[in-house]
């Protein structure tokens, strides 16, 4: 009898994941900015739709500022003993993005995969993909008070902004109440919105690029 040769199972790498982008000259036509954009953002929704996103192997998506990835970044916040709080945490050495690890972070979200084709609506992946980055990376132990989308975050500045697209989403929960399901969500708890917002002025090194955006022109706003 003639022994059979093991099959080894192929691990998809990140590179090789495929995800939801769109071209960059469609974003600039409807209007390019710099930084937080928290008015008439229904404009951008040709973005999202079905003639224009599409997927794309993450590893060249990464090096092709013909495209932008389109990105769901979920703040929580809430009001707790009359402080506005806002769940944060330091980006641990496993996660994806190499350039952002050590930086600290208010946004819960990553890249809508192709396989939220299956689980979600054909005609809004982006929504699919929303829900399954929030199940992922957190549980929720308060109700959900709001959920609304309150802005995109562009920033051309950085290599790593220049390719992304941020859809800044902000859940108002009733509590302070929501658990990590990520060890490399580092210190993760609901912080002070004032502290976070005098370190971002002491030392704004220490955060994210869209962490600051979005902390300064969307949650200190509200």
């Amino acid at each position: 009898m003639t022994q059979s040769t093991p099959r080894v199972a192929s691990v998809c790498s990140k590179e090789d994941e495929r995800v939801l982008v769109a071209p960059t000259e469609l974003f600039r036509k409807l209007g390019t900015f710099q930084g937080v954009l928290t008015e008439s953002i229904d404009r951008y929704d040709p973005l999202f739709a079905p003639s224009a996103a599409r997927f794309m192997r993450r590893g060249d998506a990464e090096l092709d500022p013909n495209f932008k990835q389109l990105i769901p970044y979920v703040v929580f916040t809430c009001e707790h003993n009359g402080a506005e709080l806002v769940f944060a945490y330091r980006r641990g050495k496993g996660q994806g993005e190499a350039r952002l690890r050590s930086k600290w972070s208010v946004g819960i979200g990553g890249h809508v995969n192709e396989s939220d084709l299956v689980v979600g609506d054909a005609e809004n992946p982006f929504e699919a993909g929303t829900k399954r980055e929030i199940a992922e990376e957190v549980s929720l132990d308060a109700r959900i008070a709001s959920f609304e989308r309150v802005g995109l975050v562009n920033d051309d500045s950085t290599v790593v902004g220049s390719v992304h697209l941020g859809v800044v989403c902000r859940v108002k929960l009733d509590e302070p109440k929501l658990r990590s399901n990520e060890p490399d969500l580092l210190e993760a708890r609901f912080r002070k919105v004032e502290d976070i917002l005098a370190e971002i002025d002491e030392d704004p090194e220490k955060f994210e690029s869209w962490t600051i955006f979005a902390m300064r022109d969307v949650v200190a706003r509200r």
